[in-house]
């Protein structure tokens, strides 16, 4: 068993791995079955729409306290982040550490998420728009918020 202890993390990464691809192949069953054809190519509007709230959600739950209770069985807290956030280690428990890198990593998240959305919008546009636009709205807001605290300490100088 010693010359396979390397192989652990790999072997959990290979099983995310493994499960995107069926959940993958899963909407695009989906999909064809749903009578959906992809479009020939997506629409720019769409794309900015699903980065922007592929972007907030994945911190949102990869980072925000308040969703610390569904990492918590996965990991454990370093300290804070960014405003409203934290930053935390995975477990190094069986069955947890993968779970835990993927779920406090927004760079992880956002390959769910965007597949999500992506497979999403070809069975329900009109509310995977309205979802894409809310979650965009959310991230212009704190955009906004960072600029309005960057000018006020610039005023207080």
């Amino acid at each position: 068993m010693g010359k396979f202890q390397g192989l652990r993390p790999h072997i959990g990464h290979l099983g995310a791995l493994t499960a995107w691809g069926g959940y993958t192949a899963g909407w695009a069953v989906l999909l064809r079955r749903r009578g959906r054809p992809l479009p020939a190519s997506p629409d720019p509007w769409d794309v900015l729409l699903t980065a922007a709230a592929t972007f907030r959600l994945s911190r949102l739950i990869g980072k925000a306290t308040v969703t610390r209770p569904l990492r918590a069985p996965f990991t454990e807290v370093d300290g804070a982040g960014g405003p409203s956030e934290l930053n935390e280690t995975p477990l190094d428990k069986p069955g947890r550490r993968t779970v835990g890198e993927l779920i406090s990593c927004p760079f992880c998240l956002s390959v769910w998420i965007v597949t999500t959305f992506t497979g999403a919008k070809g069975l329900w546009p009109r509310a995977t728009r309205t979802v894409t636009g809310g979650l965009t709205a959310l991230a212009v807001a704190d955009a906004l918020q960072f600029a309005h605290a960057a000018l006020v300490e610039q005023t207080e100088e």
